[in-house]
């Protein structure tokens, strides 16, 4: 917690990061904040003297009880979003949501650690990095990175943590000699004021404006989950750190539970378990793709075998593809017959196909597709999509009984 003053308030919206509606609310600057802005140019320089943007996001927190929603960087100020107005002037107490503000840390300081030893052990440069929030990335300047690499690297990073290695950070005024010994390409253009080091004894040395834990063992541990293919000639190593890996044992042990109670077996035999459960799946799925199509024969030969064949033929039936609509049409015909087949739901979503004669079908088909709300497409006397009103079936069986009464008025 933090005693300040607010210094101004302006109305402002806030786009939410998930797209949607803009938020009303204010834009805040205080004396002086404790809550860590995000963006603005902040720079963290990486192993090998690599500039690398810093994207550690910003806190939350309170201002007196008012949320704060986002923090962002303004020149030398940082400004807080928030929903309710605040009086420049009054003194507020400004909380830090601790929570977030420490798995930040945690994994900030994890990146410097994992960046520095990825060098020093292979080689491998940092280029970039992103702090997520499941997971973290960092990009490393190397085609490959193989799963003994990762094995090593893991193994190595955690010993520095059991070390308990000091992190300290230093301020120096921006014109230090010393500076151009830290790994850095330079500062954003409108760095005013000291510069921030972060030391990790005798591993790395940064220009950073982030925040840090003050030793390794507040790391707890790193966990190496593996590489993805990155840009070209890139490769992204995936980590988490400290809570996050507790979080990640504690859902995956939750998971396991739950797999134990519904296969009837042990953690060792899931995986043959849904490998089993798998095969009789496709097994059953093939059958039932035979059965529905035996059903498709059945139903045409019915139709074909009345004395007096209609001109239309309507069928709607749940359980179907596009497969067994198809296999109906190619047994009855189109030369002469108009069908009409759904598959799906009645209340919900589902497939239609529309066949018969060419001149009819091509007149037809976009009606259809709109009567049912949906999209189709068609040649050569089929036009077949998706219908999103399956239960405006009766209408478009009105208006195909009603083209068949106009071309034929004696029937």
């Amino acid at each position: 917690q933090f005693t300040t003053r607010v210094v101004s308030c302006r109305a402002a919206e806030l786009r939410p990061e998930g797209g949607g509606e803009p938020v009303h609310g204010f834009q805040v600057v205080l004396e002086d904040t404790i809550l860590f802005p995000e963006g603005g140019g902040q720079v963290r320089a990486g192993a090998g003297g690599t500039d690398v943007p810093c994207p550690q996001p910003d806190d939350r927190g309170l201002i007196g009880d008012v949320p704060v929603l986002r923090v962002t960087r303004r020149g030398a100020e940082a400004v807080h979003f928030v929903p309710a107005a605040l009086e420049p002037g009054a003194e507020v107490l400004l909380s830090l949501d601790w929570e977030r503000r420490f798995d930040h840390m945690q994994q900030h300081s994890g990146q410097h650690l994992i960046s520095a030893i990825a060098e020093q052990m292979f080689g491998f440069k940092t280029t970039s990095w992103e702090l997520g929030r499941q997971r973290s990335v960092i990009e490393l300047d190397t085609p490959v990175v193989t799963a003994e690499q990762v094995e090593a690297l893991e193994k190595s990073v955690n010993e520095k943590i059991r070390d308990r290695v000091p992190v300290t950070v230093r301020e120096l005024a921006a014109d230090d000699p010393e500076v151009e010994t830290v790994r850095s390409r330079g500062l954003p253009d409108d760095h005013v004021g000291p510069v921030r080091v972060v030391d990790i004894q005798g591993i790395d040395s940064n220009l950073c404006c982030g925040t840090h834990v003050s030793n390794l063992s507040d790391l707890q541990v790193i966990k190496l989950l593996g590489v993805e293919k990155g840009k070209k000639n890139k490769t992204n190593l995936v980590f988490l750190v400290g809570n996050r890996v507790l979080k990640s044992i504690e859902q995956s042990h939750s998971t396991e539970k739950a797999l134990t109670s519904l296969l009837k077996n042990g953690p060792g035999e899931h995986v043959e378990a849904v490998k089993r459960l798998q095969s009789s799946v496709k097994l059953l799925q093939k059958n039932n793709l035979n059965l529905l199509r035996d059903i498709a024969v059945l139903i045409a030969r019915d139709f074909k075998s009345k004395p007096a064949p209609k001109q239309l033929f309507v069928l709607h039936r749940k359980e179907g593809d596009s497969e067994f609509m198809n296999i109906i049409a190619n047994e009855i015909g189109t030369e002469e017959t108009l069908l009409f087949l759904t598959v799906g739901d009645e209340k919900e979503a589902g497939l239609f196909l529309l066949a018969g004669p060419v001149e009819a079908v091509e007149n037809l088909g976009p009606r259809v597709a709109e009567l049912l709300g949906g999209k189709g497409a068609g040649k050569r006397g089929r036009f077949q999509g998706k219908a999103a009103k399956m239960s405006r079936r009766g209408e478009v069986q009105a208006l195909l009984q009603e083209f068949i009464s106009h071309q034929n008025p004696g029937a």
